[in-house]
């Protein structure tokens, strides 16, 4: 059967103190949002809506950015959970298959239970994820019979013998869509909060006959963020989470507490990566490279036997094929690095193409922007970069050419040519040691005369 997935991301988001919707702040280098998008684009779903809000033009975007063929809805007023799914009507009339509904700020919830909830929809006609909750506080209560469930009610409302319930409501529900919106227009605000609570429509389904179950996940799971603290835990949770998983998968790592990686980091087995390393997102590395101390990557990616760092900066763009070594202190930007080349040491490659096992002396920099537009230096194979190189591109450096240390070229290089592009060096006998006697005596005399002479 098909699935609508419908997120909820309306909310602003008060206890985070930010201009920023809530559903922006980032967790592992990427929007919350996305990470409840993703968990749910792993059902496949047929459609997918968006329920924006508060800062909804940046919600939209966001939205865009990694789902564009999701559809966003505006809730102008925030009147509760029921509310915001039944902006959904409109763009879901006609949809035959299940809605299911997830959370913005709610990053954390796997592939194995949203497609146990979908499973579950066989012996149910609403599904509901709930965890057992260590400390319940003010988590609404899933009150059970047997394996039915009976009525989900919010803490505000709850009496003393349901705030003792441990088994609470993470709030997903999964049910076919056109029950699911048939339930919300029942549903009325008469709480605590005058709201339109979306749990209502548990204890509505029951009342018209309909069946009503719970599929359990870990608490961990269900980790919603509303403040500060709670995204920095979040983070940590993550990171945690994504170092245990790379070590699972053979990723040697000596001091896995100082390595941060992003959202969507990928790792081969048997790549080694040492402390102090930093992952933005869209970073592969492949088996068997090595990540030296304190470099940092992002959209990029490692072949198999690749050496990067110490303290090397690959930047969106780079591309090191197989047993390419960039070392300490050089960076890379947009630029394929093919076999065997080498850049050891302070050089900057950017818009490059570099042929196979070519060295790149020290000091090396491809100057590729004019203030307006970038441009590109091609390298061939075999060829031999000296030291402190500038090169101006747009520029071609043939195959087994070379240029001579500290030289700037700003002409082709052909195959196998030498090019020296420095000005010729005048020495001038013994004027070194003239000059630093001149300049002795000088401050000598400065010491020595009265201070009237010296204008103090």
């Amino acid at each position: 059967m098909s699935i609508a997935l419908i997120l909820l991301a309306a909310g602003k988001g008060t206890r985070m103190d930010s201009d920023l919707p809530k559903v922006l702040h980032r967790l592992g280098q990427a929007p919350l949002l996305w990470h409840a998008l993703r968990a749910g684009q792993a059902l496949e779903p047929s459609r997918s809506v968006v329920v924006a809000g508060h800062g909804a033009e940046e919600v939209t975007a966001s939205t865009a950015d990694f789902a564009p063929e999701a559809q966003v809805v505006i809730q102008q007023e925030q009147l509760g959970t029921a509310h915001a799914v039944a902006q959904a009507k409109p763009v879901l009339d006609g949809f035959d298959g299940d809605a299911l509904v997830l959370y913005g700020d709610t990053p954390f919830i796997s592939e194995e239970t949203l497609q146990a909830m979908r499973e579950a929809r066989a012996q149910h006609d609403v599904v509901v994820l709930g965890f057992e909750a260590v400390d319940p506080g003010r988590y609404g209560r899933l009150v059970t019979q047997g394996d039915a469930l009976e009525r989900i009610v919010e803490f505000k409302d709850a009496s003393d013998a349901e705030r003792a319930i441990t088994l609470c409501n993470s709030g997903v529900v999964c049910a076919d869509s056109k029950t699911l919106f048939d339930l919300i227009d029942a549903v009325g605000n008469d709480n605590a909060s005058g709201e339109y609570y979306l749990t209502d429509i548990v204890e509505i389904a029951r009342s018209r006959g309909l069946s009503a179950g719970v599929v359990r996940c870990d608490e961990a799971e269900t980790l919603g963020i509303n403040s500060r603290a709670e995204l920095r835990a979040a983070e940590a949770a993550f990171q945690a989470r994504k170092r245990a998983d790379l070590l699972d998968e053979g990723v040697l790592m000596t001091a896995p507490d100082t390595v941060f990686f992003a959202w969507d980091t990928y790792i081969g087995r048997d790549a080694e990566v040492e402390p102090n390393v930093v992952f933005g997102p869209g970073v592969t590395v492949e088996t068997g490279a090595r990540i030296r101390a304190f470099s940092h990557l992002e959209g990029c990616h490692v072949s198999r036997g690749a050496i990067v760092g110490p303290y090397a900066r690959l930047r969106p763009g780079a591309e090191l094929a197989e047993e390419v070594h960039v070392g300490n202190f050089v960076e890379v930007k947009n630029a394929y690095l093919a076999e065997g080349v080498k850049a050891n040491h302070l050089t900057y490659i950017g818009d490059a193409d570099i042929g196979e096992r070519t060295n790149i002396g020290a000091g090396t920099i491809t100057c590729n922007y004019d203030g307006f537009f970038k441009h590109r230096t091609t390298i061939g194979k075999n060829a031999f970069i000296g030291s402190d190189t500038m090169l101006v591109a747009p520029v071609t450096v043939g195959d087994g050419a070379m240029t001579g240390s500290g030289s700037v070229v700003t002409e082709d290089v052909p195959a196998g040519a030498l090019a020296l592009g420095r000005t010729k060096q005048v020495t001038k006998p013994g004027f070194a040691t003239r000059l630093r006697d001149m300049l002795k005596a000088k401050k000598a005399a400065q010491k020595t005369a009265p201070k009237d002479a010296k204008g103090e």
